[in-house]
């Protein structure tokens, strides 16, 4: 009795007011598609690759935040592990690229870094707030949470925002996916 009232008072657990697949569902319209699961792929033109997208929460002092990552998954042509994560550097106003190595093998990220700049056009306009690129058991993950297609929930005062995917940003999206498959394709 004890552990079954100390789990649910510690454990994880949905924030207050999230509505699984709401978000999703609104993304898949900016999207332009019609089918809607709780985990949702596709692919944005016929010969494209394969797009996961997936709703992840963030609780926050009486709000919460539903974000959708967008995963792209490539095959590794060699061996080993790495987990990296790009950010835009700039105080104000976009400069660059940044990479850091989050674990991995060193030689890995040296040799994804040194071609950052082959997919730099192309993610230089997007506005995302996270970037993860991964290698484990001979595949390539992306993960990218995009600042937009995603929700702002408070309780107070109690108001619901969904920040939509604009066609610009659909557009920066695509091209950053293509960029990231040609270049992991080869690495």
């Amino acid at each position: 009795m004890l552990a079954s009232w100390l789990e649910r008072l510690t454990g994880p657990r949905a924030p207050a007011g999230y509505r699984p697949g709401a978000t999703l569902q609104r993304v898949w319209r900016n999207l332009g598609l019609t089918d809607v699961q709780s985990v949702a792929a596709f692919t944005y033109r016929e010969d494209g690759p394969r797009i996961e997208v997936r709703e992840r929460t963030e609780s926050h002092l009486l709000m919460h935040l539903v974000m959708c990552e967008f995963i792209l998954r490539v095959p590794a042509v060699g061996q080993g592990t790495l987990q990296a994560e790009l950010h835009h550097t700039g105080a104000l106003r976009r400069t660059g690229l940044a990479c850091r190595r989050r674990g991995g093998d060193q030689g890995l990220f040296e040799a994804l870094e040194s071609r950052l700049e082959e997919v730099r056009a192309a993610l230089m306009p997007l506005d995302f707030k996270r970037l993860v690129i991964e290698c484990r058991d001979g595949q390539w993950q992306v993960t990218l949470e995009h600042m937009g297609a995603s929700e702002v929930v408070n309780r107070m005062p109690a108001f619901r925002r969904y920040i939509p995917l604009d066609i610009e940003q659909r557009k920066h999206l695509w091209r950053a996916f293509d960029a990231l498959e040609r270049l992991l394709r080869e690495l």
